[in-house]
């Protein structure tokens, strides 16, 4: 007997739903401790799994002994603030580039040297067609089909993939971040692209009586109307935030994905080495050193709040919030949110 078109709709639902909670209960699921890893030569050898949860192991991370209370503040925040659960889809998860070949996992925060992370995993996936990360330009780490990311793959393939591989995520103070992102995209000349696409919008919207050279161009969005721009109802019910100034939780989903390392942009080197020594690469690729002089920290950001009245102030804190609290950055002194 055929089945009425209702009830079709119903079963693909619920099926769909199905593979959906099973995606989210591996992905929230810790590493069997007995799992071995096969090499390309066909040995075995440890993967940056077991490494980092076999006691016998722990000595690797000796100097390093701040990612393991990370990981657990991460889950208590995660149970304490989050009280809604969901499931992961396709679209959750393009943001999680994957390296079969060492087991590995990264979640890709831009501004927070993604860009050289990238240029790192290029490295270890290109069977030997890089070898220096620095040689690799800047726009080709950013090129979609140089790296896998876990959407590509089957449910089944996924869900193996979050169970074994080691799932790491480099995080940064939320402000400093955003500030890094206004400066990167609003005030080089270069990113007329990002002018053109929201500079033109925030202008038209936020402010009053613009010149239509201002209009047209896009290339002088101040840090305060951007901040008008993020905190605007309209914005989020138009369209996803970009990447670039998008909340980390958002991009990577931390209470639904259990990160195994949580490194900060705070101690981007140390942390980097550390996970590529989880992952038994620390000879073959070195994580590249910044030597950018006008890195955005602290001070620079409370420069550019300055300008911010409370008001705006305090309903920017309120969209970043999360990622304030899961990853265990402190309120800014130079917030005046009262």
């Amino acid at each position: 007997m055929r089945m009425p078109r209702g009830g079709r709709v119903f079963l693909a639902t619920c099926l769909g739903s199905l593979f959906a909670l099973l995606l989210y209960y591996q992905s929230i699921t810790k590493p069997e401790p007995g799992l071995k890893t096969g090499s390309r030569q066909g040995k075995t050898r440890r993967s940056p799994l077991q490494t980092l949860y076999n006691g016998e192991q722990l000595e690797l991370l000796a100097a390093h002994r701040s990612l393991p209370g990370r990981r657990e503040l991460l889950e208590q925040a995660c149970v304490s603030h989050t009280r809604k659960r969901r499931v992961l889809s396709p679209e959750d998860l393009k943001h999680l580039i994957v390296d079969d070949e060492h087991r590995l996992i990264y979640c890709y925060v831009p501004k927070v040297a993604c860009t050289n992370w990238k240029r790192v995993l290029m490295v270890l996936t290109s069977d030997g067609r890089y070898t220096d990360p620095l040689a690799i330009p800047a726009n080709e780490a950013h090129v979609a089909g140089n790296l896998r990311t876990l959407s590509e793959f089957s449910v089944s393939e996924i869900n193996k993939r979050l169970r074994s591989y080691l799932k790491f995520i480099f995080v940064r103070e939320p402000f400093e971040r955003l500030v890094s992102a206004y400066r990167n995209k609003f005030t080089r000349n270069y990113n007329t692209a990002f002018h053109k696409r929201y500079g033109t919008k925030i202008i038209r919207r936020h402010r009053p009586n613009p010149e239509p050279k201002a209009l047209r161009e896009g290339n002088d969005v101040s840090f305060q109307e951007f901040v008008q721009y993020l905190v605007d109802p309209r914005t989020q019910r138009e369209e996803p935030f970009n990447e670039h100034w998008e909340r980390v939780h958002s991009l990577c989903h931390p209470c639904l994905i259990h990160y195994d390392v949580v490194g900060k942009y705070e101690t981007l080197e140390p942390d980097s080495q550390a996970v590529l020594r989880l992952a038994g690469v620390e000879g073959t690729v070195k994580f590249p050193t910044s030597g950018k002089s006008t890195r955005t920290d602290g001070n620079m950001a409370a420069r550019f709040f300055k300008h911010i009245s409370p008001f705006y102030q305090k309903k920017l804190f309120n969209l970043y919030r999360m990622d304030f609290l899961l990853f265990n950055y402190s309120t800014p002194e130079y917030l005046r949110t009262r």
